[in-house]
């Protein structure tokens, strides 16, 4: 697979769009990586991540982070005009930082499973492929290269750069 970043394509990657498919351990909509704070089972990444955009509204962190799988905890994120609107006030200045903290919390949660998929990624670029989302993935255009700022896997490399450097 194929990504551009800064202009440059590079070849290699270790992309995951689906969850079933190849690499979609990766994904924070997998739900066999559950994650415990504070002594609460949450049943996926995704699910704290969003939780984690309402400080403000404990009943509806309560909905998303009782959630029975990764994508209803997204859509209870969304669920009206509210939260979708509602998120905290500085959200757009911490989400990576609440992103970054959040697969932190997957690998210290499952350190031998997710830790095992970090390294099997070796030294590869790691792409989010998306339908639409050009900030946390990339969109696979017509001469089958992915486009986008790619967050979540830049994120993810950073992450099993200190698994590997911890390792050593």
């Amino acid at each position: 697979m194929k990504w551009e970043r800064d202009g440059t394509v590079v070849e290699g990657c270790v992309a995951f769009f689906k969850v079933q498919e190849n690499w979609g351990e990766l994904s924070n909509m997998n739900n066999d990586f559950p994650v415990r704070v504070g002594g609460v089972r949450i049943g996926s990444s995704e699910a704290l991540y969003q939780a984690m955009r309402y400080p403000h509204r404990p009943d509806w962190q309560k909905e998303i982070l009782e959630a029975a799988h990764a994508m209803q905890a997204k859509m209870k994120s969304k669920k009206d005009g509210r939260r979708k609107t509602g998120s905290r006030p500085d959200w757009e200045q911490v989400q990576e930082d609440v992103m970054r903290w959040v697969l932190r919390v997957k690998l210290a949660c499952n350190p031998k499973q997710f830790g095992r998929v970090l390294r099997a990624t070796k030294d590869r670029p790691i792409v989010e492929r998306s339908r639409k989302d050009t900030f946390w993935g990339a969109v696979l255009g017509d001469d089958d290269v992915l486009r986008g700022q790619n967050r979540l896997g830049q994120l993810l490399v950073e992450l099993r750069d200190k698994l590997t450097a911890a390792a050593d």
